[in-house]
């Protein structure tokens, strides 16, 4: 069945009453929930759509991790499913229109409204990218505007249903189609490189041309022109289409749009924070910036300066396997935060600049970087050990964390690593530099426990494997002896098994 459905007919149990919209990856219905007094959006996919069972399975998984996500921002997902064969998805019914629309009839959209929806998106965004999502399909269709009186637009990104696992970093489907929008597709979506959330900020960087200056950044003729562009093309400048339009908002999207993710700015909250500041607008403290963003004011407290000595007080214990159960659950909910970027103003710079005492240091966080320099970058915009791309994580939120704000008790940094065989590296530290004890945890079974010593020190190292959603996944903890750094723990995660980890990664760990 690929036929349109008629108002009255009753799919899945919800009533159909009319069609919102047509596209390429299905159709979508304003429906009546089969029990509640409310109205769904429906997307019907195609028939063929279903087809391959890989397909099937990762649309009905990828639903399910979109449906986890609660943001005011983001499209809220409630249920799927597949009837006589076509994949089903119900969500939450914007009563409004979509950014699209509002282009074919008001375009260039002003300066302030483009400026609210781009933060307001990158908002959804990010809160998907912090949750180990990415969408790979922004574009000003898949933002919807709802009215709000007396107000400015309720802004929320639709359309997971391509979403992608950010650990599952492939650029094309399964049967070589690109997944994005092409207007608006990152240079590494149209080739074999390795895809992470930084597609989605390019996107985000079209839209925000397209909705500044009414036009799609490579406006060509035909498909493979429009790629090449995006492969080849310098960035447009905004400018030479609306020579009103500051000039700082060039440089703003020359860097979200550059060709190498590493240029682009680390997240989508950074892009519309420099927006905002080439337009003169103070960016809201809520979203993610490109230094690390202060808490909120009802948690953020002042900054404390580090004891030099400390009353003496109990050693802190904590469950190694418990750590890493939590990590592993969250096992790619760093991939936002993890590349810190320097100062909305730094256009040009790049990740592998180091920076300088004006730049983007580690702040309060210093002190873990001494512990381990080996493992960890000098500066938050540098590489570590292997490649890792590492952040200050607030604990307990996950969100990038303030690097002049020290935490009461423990400190975090949180890294990404390249999958082979390293997927994330969690780093905690006792503020108070008291020493951290791991202790097992009851009813965990560990493969190999067994204390280390090299040159540079000594400690305690135990690998297990234990089981996700997505199957099973090698942990390797770190414990040390030394008081140089035996305040702090390391989890290592990736590979299959904790004792593949253990093999491939060990024996050349910077410890």
């Amino acid at each position: 069945m690929t036929e349109t459905l008629s108002p009255g007919t009753v799919f899945a149990g919800y009533r159909i009453e009319r069609v919102l919209g047509t596209g390429g990856m299905g159709t979508v219905y304003v429906a009546v929930h089969p029990r509640l007094p409310r109205r769904d959006a429906i997307k019907v996919l195609p028939e063929n759509a279903g087809a391959g069972e890989e397909f099937r399975a990762r649309f009905l998984r990828e639903a399910e991790l979109t449906a986890r996500l609660d943001h005011p921002n983001i499209v809220a997902v409630y249920d799927r499913g597949v009837r006589d064969g076509q994949l089903w998805i119900a969500m939450e019914f914007v009563d409004g229109t979509d950014v699209a629309a509002l282009l074919r009839r008001e375009s260039p959209i002003p300066p302030p409204r483009a400026v609210h929806i781009v933060t307001e998106t990158a908002r959804g965004l990010d809160e998907a990218h912090r949750h180990g999502l990415l969408h790979r399909d922004v574009k000003p269709a898949n933002i919807l505007l709802e009215p709000v009186e007396d107000g400015p637009d309720r802004v929320l990104v639709a359309d997971f249903g391509i979403a992608r696992a950010a650990g599952d970093g492939t650029a094309l489907t399964a049967v070589g189609t690109v997944v994005a929008t092409l207007a608006y597709a990152a240079p590494e979506l149209l080739t074999e490189q390795r895809v992470d959330h930084r597609a989605d900020v390019y996107a985000l960087g079209c839209t925000l041309f397209e909705l500044l200056t009414g036009t799609k950044p490579f406006p060509r003729d035909s498909v493979v022109a429009v790629m090449q562009a995006h492969l080849m093309v310098p960035p447009p400048r905004a400018t030479a289409v609306r020579p009103e339009l500051p000039p700082e908002i060039d440089a703003v999207l020359a860097r979200a749009l550059a060709k190498n993710p590493d240029e682009r700015y680390s997240s989508c909250g950074a892009l519309a924070a420099a927006t905002a500041s080439a337009f003169g607008v103070a960016a809201d403290h809520t979203v993610v910036a490109a230094a690390p963003p202060a808490p909120p004011p009802t948690t953020a407290g002042p900054a404390r300066p580090v004891p030099s000595k400390a009353p003496r007080q109990p050693n802190s214990r904590v469950r190694y396997a418990a750590v890493a159960a939590a990590i592993v659950t969250l096992v790619v909910t760093l991939a936002a935060a993890v590349v810190i970027i320097g100062s909305p103003d730094d256009s040009t710079a790049s990740p592998a600049t180091p920076t300088s005492s004006a730049g983007v240091t580690w702040g309060r966080y210093a002190f873990i970087i001494d512990a381990l320099p080996g493992l960890l970058p000098a500066t938050p915009t540098r590489t570590g050990h292997q490649g890792l791309r590492c952040a200050a994580i607030a604990e307990g939120s996950g969100a990038p964390a303030d690097l002049e704000l020290m935490p009461d008790k423990v400190a975090r940094i949180g890294c990404t690593g390249n999958a082979d065989p390293v997927r994330d590296v969690d780093v905690r530290c006792s503020t108070n530099r008291h020493p951290i004890i791991l202790v097992d945890e009851p009813g965990v079974v560990v493969l190999g426990d067994q204390k280390w010593e090299r040159a540079t020190g000594r400690g305690r190292v135990t690998w297990s494997t234990m089981a996700v959603s997505t199957g099973d996944i090698g942990v390797v903890g770190i414990g040390f002896d030394e008081p140089t750094r035996n305040f702090c723990m390391v989890v290592v995660i990736g590979a299959k098994t904790g004792q593949e980890l253990y093999d491939r990664w060990w024996a050349d760990a910077p410890f």
